[in-house]
């Protein structure tokens, strides 16, 4: 089996034909979207009503359509294959080729919207046009969108400056890590492949691991610094400028979500926090640790862990696994692996983590993972077919509408590590049993209480950037802070990780802040799913099929609803979370 993904089903290479002509054709789409958009100005010009007529929303839809399909396309290709060598100059230069196409897009699509939002009843025009109706939802918000827009030229520097702004201190940060050079034990190895060492069934060779990897940090702590300092800078600012109230206020619109849920949701995770402590207090006594434990054996397994997976073996596991869910779940699983969808191996220039990209063209998605063998790798691949399979739900809807909100974009991949989790335990014993209960203990723990300290260490760097910048050690003791407040005596308070703000790539992001919150929003609902499935067998998956496919089009209270679920009633939260609590006793009183 081929362990590198295929992205020839994209382009067959930069030189491929198809790439230069899709480039001019992006260029040509923007060029009539702007033809269309001056003609549509001088008919209105001395009108006092300019609320546009149905034939102009189509056709601006339309071209938006085509658009997004060609720049999509584009930058997905050069985006999928500069993750997977982030050395290569020649990638970097065609990705900054085609944000510059882009940027010149931007006063374009800001106008287009603008006049989009000055429909006064989308309903009745969508009675009128299949067209409009399909984009009822995507025009409704858009409403709401505009009041946060600029000038149409201001809209159009802010894109330009962004590609040596924000765009390029990320990509800095991740050229630095993917490219950091960690002494370990007298070799050079990869971020990625040093941070693997942390599951591995050698104590010896996880603490040394985790000392090389805070040693590591310091080689790149400073650039980095200037990284998310100037990120976050800038994001506060559009932020200020576009009238939101702030930062995180701007993210949960774009999330489609309500504070009320974020509320309770994070007042749930802060009453159940002990129930965690009291998990990682009992491993560090099994250990041998007595002041809570150590940073570096928050990955350590127990029990029977010496199974190593090969990539064909992790295949038929996952297949038949997720066979006992549904067909099509099983089906997808094997396409990828049979397909080359995934891109497995750490290498140098290689970025760490996981992620998942659906290629909607082709009714596809590509996977980048580091997979070491171990079953935590085999859960990554659950994970990440999880977001696949969310993709395969999308692959009816037009364009414009095969995008979700940040929350529900982790429920079916963390549904997939449930159902992956109670199968792996069924029928387990012994140290086999100890492993499995301690492995979904472990990865619930990351989910919800690290996610929480991310949650509090973003939300600390917001505020403190507006009237300081944040050197590497003021930003190394805010991490520990966050840490220390979110593990509590669960861990030693003399061994935690500063550097954890440099390797997670989500603080990076300039169209994205406070990408922590939505994993423990995707895996308590998606415990609050499992149990549904549980208790409805085969009858559930075809109303979970319909809620993944809603996403792109509705609000994340109205996706919970669909399937009966409140979400701004702490209880729902507390319900999953129970759940959680109920596995650490049986860890607890079993071993």
């Amino acid at each position: 089996m081929k362990t590198e993904w295929n992205l020839d089903v994209i382009y067959q290479g930069l030189d491929d034909p198809a790439y230069e002509e899709d480039i001019a054709g992006l260029t040509q789409t923007i060029e009539r979207l702007g033809d269309f958009l001056r003609k549509y100005e001088e008919r209105q010009a001395g009108k006092t009503v300019k609320e546009p007529e149905r034939e102009t929303v189509e056709a601006l839809l339309t071209l938006m359509e085509e658009m997004e399909d060609l720049g999509e396309k584009l930058m997905q290709y050069v985006g999928l294959r500069q993750q997977a060598d982030t050395q290569n100059g020649e990638l970097m230069a065609q990705i900054n080729r085609l944000q510059r196409i882009l940027a010149d897009a931007t006063p374009h699509t800001t106008a287009a919207k603008k006049i989009l939002a000055a429909v006064s009843d989308v309903d009745a025009m969508a009675g009128e046009s299949e067209l409009v109706k399909e984009y009822a939802f995507l025009l409704k918000e858009n409403k709401e969108e505009a009041k946060h827009m600029l000038e149409d030229a201001v809209e159009s520097m802010i894109s330009a400056m962004n590609m040596t702004g924000g765009e390029a201190w990320s990509s800095l940060r991740d050229y630095l890590t993917s490219t950091l050079r960690v002494e370990y034990r007298g070799e050079e190895i990869t971020l990625s492949e040093v941070r693997n060492l942390a599951y591995s069934p050698d104590r010896k060779v996880r603490r040394d691991a985790y000392e090389a990897e805070v040693k590591a940090y310091e080689k790149i702590q400073d650039s980095v610094a200037f990284a998310i300092n100037n990120i976050k800078n800038q994001v506060i600012m559009l932020a200020d400028k576009r009238g939101y109230d702030s930062v995180l206020g701007m993210t949960l619109i774009q999330s489609r979500m309500n504070r009320e849920t974020l509320d309770a949701m994070m007042e749930a995770i802060r009453e159940y926090l002990p129930v965690f402590r009291k998990y990682l207090r009992k491993k560090a006594q099994l250990l041998g640790y007595e002041k809570g434990l150590p940073w570096y054996e928050l990955f350590a397994p127990m029990g029977k862990a010496d199974t190593k997976y090969t990539v064909e073996e992790a295949g038929e596991y996952l297949v038949r696994c997720f066979g006992e869910f549904s067909s099509d779940m099983a089906g997808l699983m094997q396409e990828a692996f049979d397909n080359q969808w995934i891109d497995f191996y750490p290498k140098k220039g290689k970025a760490g983590g996981a992620f998942c990209s659906g290629v909607y063209r082709r009714k596809e998605s590509r996977i980048l993972t580091n997979f070491d063998g171990y079953f935590g790798s085999v859960g990554t691949l659950a994970h990440e077919l999880g977001h696949a399979y969310h993709n395969r739900q999308l692959e009816g809807e037009r364009i414009l509408n095969q995008g979700y909100s940040m929350p529900v974009a982790e429920t079916a991949s963390t549904f997939n590590e449930i159902h992956l989790g109670e199968y792996a335990l069924r029928g387990a014993k012994g140290e086999e049993r100890l492993n499995l209960l301690q492995n979904d203990l472990q990865d619930q723990t990351q989910v919800i209480m690290d996610i929480y300290s991310r949650y509090l260490f973003e939300s600390n760097v917001f505020e403190r950037c507006r009237s300081s910048f944040l050197m590497a050690k003021d930003l190394n003791a805010m991490m520990l802070e966050a840490q220390k407040e979110a593990y509590g005596d669960g861990l030693d308070q003399d061994c935690l990780n500063p550097g954890m703000w440099i390797c997670k790539s989500h603080y990076y992001r300039t169209g994205l802040s406070f990408y922590n919150f939505p994993y423990a929003f995707g895996n308590l609902f998606a415990l609050g799913l499992y149990a549904m499935f549980k208790e409805e067998g085969e009858a559930f998956v075809a109303k979970y099929r319909k809620m993944l496919r809603a996403t792109s089009t509705c609000s994340v209270e109205d996706a919970g609803r669909m399937m009966g679920i409140d979400f701004g009633k702490k209880e729902f939260w507390k319900a999953g979370l129970e759940e959680i609590a109920s596995r650490v006793e049986l860890f607890v009183t079993e071993f």
